[in-house]
């Protein structure tokens, strides 16, 4: 969003401190001062500042010349899952069709053009692919992302950049209730996703299971795997429902105000 379009409250230099902490990443979990400054388009003496607040706020550690984040920065995450009842309502869920698939699974969430991880549980096995809570893909990559993307309002999904080949696809998705990605996003990953609906029938997020294409192919997993989502997200829906339904009569609800 450009800076001459920033509402009147916008505050830059918080906007820059949280840009200096998403420049540390799987593939740079080290930084020197020079590198978080270009990564973030910054002076170096701007990103010296935010990098010595950080570090006394105790979310960045530095050994002289390499900055890292600390541990302190999963609070910021946690804070969303704490606040969120979706996420403990949807893990034991995922435990069982991980159980009865044999396969990984995840809840992810629409954030921007990305699908964010929120929930993820790997599959029992030895050389199991593993994605974290957090883990960012582009969304039109993904099964889970598809899903997400096919359920937005037409004129939000109109005003996004896309093919034919894909808006074409999002119908069907929309139509036939998931989505499957044939290594897209990953060469001999296989992944089917479905979405989870509120109380008013709005898809708030996506569950997908993923699989090796060795051990599945396309048609094995529509067959097998695909039947144990359905039946998953039917189970997380019902549960939300209800959940939705207890906290609108709860005391502290707007009702009861």
């Amino acid at each position: 969003m450009p800076a001459a379009v920033r509402a009147p409250h916008f505050v830059r230099s918080f906007e820059r401190g949280l840009a200096v902490i998403r420049s540390f990443d799987a593939e740079h979990p080290a930084r020197t001062l020079s590198e978080v400054a270009r990564a973030c388009e910054l002076t170096r003496a701007a990103a010296r500042r935010l990098l010595l607040t950080l570090a006394d706020l105790g979310y960045v550690q530095s050994d002289g010349r390499l900055f890292r984040l600390t541990p302190r920065v999963l609070e910021l995450g946690y804070s969303y899952l704490a606040g969120s009842t979706l996420p403990q309502l949807v893990a034991p869920h995922l435990e069982q069709l991980v159980a009865g698939t044999g396969e990984s699974a995840s809840l992810c969430v629409l954030d921007g053009d990305d699908v964010v991880h929120v929930v993820c549980l790997p599959a029992r096995r030895i050389l199991a692919a593993t994605i974290t809570v957090g883990t960012r893909h582009p969304a039109r990559a993904t099964a889970a992302g598809r899903v997400l993307l096919a359920h937005l309002p037409t004129g939000e999904l109109d005003a996004r950049p896309s093919t034919d080949v894909l808006r074409k696809e999002l119908h069907r998705i929309r139509h036939e209730g998931y989505a499957l990605v044939d290594e897209e996003l990953e060469e001999g990953l296989r992944s089917v996703a479905a979405p989870v609906r509120d109380r008013d029938g709005a898809v708030v997020a996506g569950v997908s299971v993923g699989a090796h294409a060795g051990r599945h192919s396309a048609e094995a997993v529509r067959r097998d795997l695909l039947p144990q989502l359905l039946a998953a997200v039917t189970l997380i829906d019902d549960d939300l429902r209800i959940t939705d339904r207890a906290r609108a009569v709860s005391p502290g609800s707007a009702r009861h105000r």
